[in-house]
């Protein structure tokens, strides 16, 4: 299900040459209005290669944001989302430490990582693109995120929400995010590639 159908028409005075025109769905106008992220309902995370040859996942459990959907018009939809560094947890709480500490995000310091969009597109169905500027340890770089649209429903509560999932994938370099250290095998004992991933449950709000 896409924001868009499409359909052919004759067009009178160009020779009856078929011509393409674009049709809302009428059940994604309706999607249309400002939402708010469920956090208890959301998750957002990451996974980094760990000393070469492993995984490490993790996740920020303190996060907020607001969502603003047009339907219509995808290009005109928004996102703004705030995470909390102190809320990260890889369960390890050692290994947490050193993640709010200097070496990393420094989180005393700069307790906020914030996304703000600048561009939304429709890649084609469900999958969208959302493009916007990421600020983590005062360092602010583009970001493009992949997403694609699970659905709408009223839940149990008369709420009605909206899901989406996607992904991005960063060099946690270019934030200032440079900490290592060598493996006597060779190596580093973390990538600097991170891939950041994001299930989303938002409110629409009266």
């Amino acid at each position: 299900m896409g924001i868009f159908t499409r359909r052919s028409q004759e067009s009178a005075g160009l020779d009856n040459a078929a011509v393409t025109t674009l049709e809302v769905d009428p059940a994604l106008a309706a999607l249309t209005g400002d939402y708010v992220i469920d956090a208890s309902h959301s998750s957002i995370g990451f996974t980094v290669r760990h000393a070469m040859v492993t995984n490490v996942r993790g996740s920020f459990a303190d996060h907020e944001g607001t969502l603003h959907l047009d339907g219509a018009d995808p290009s005109r939809s928004t996102a703004s989302i705030d995470v909390r560094i102190a809320s990260v947890d890889t369960g390890i709480a050692d290994r947490d430490g050193h993640l709010r500490g200097g070496d990393f995000f420094d989180a005393e310091a700069f307790p906020l990582m914030s996304f703000r969009s600048t561009e939304a597109a429709q890649l084609g169905g469900d999958k969208y693109r959302v493009t916007g500027d990421l600020t983590i340890k005062g360092v602010t770089r583009p970001l493009s995120i992949d997403l694609e649209f699970n659905g709408s429903a009223t839940d149990v509560y008369g709420n009605e929400r909206v899901g989406f999932e996607g992904s991005a994938e960063i060099l946690r370099s270019d934030w200032g995010l440079t900490w290592n250290a060598a493996l006597e095998t060779g190596g580093v004992m973390v990538s600097d590639k991170v891939k950041l991933t994001f299930d989303i449950s938002a409110i629409k709000q009266a």
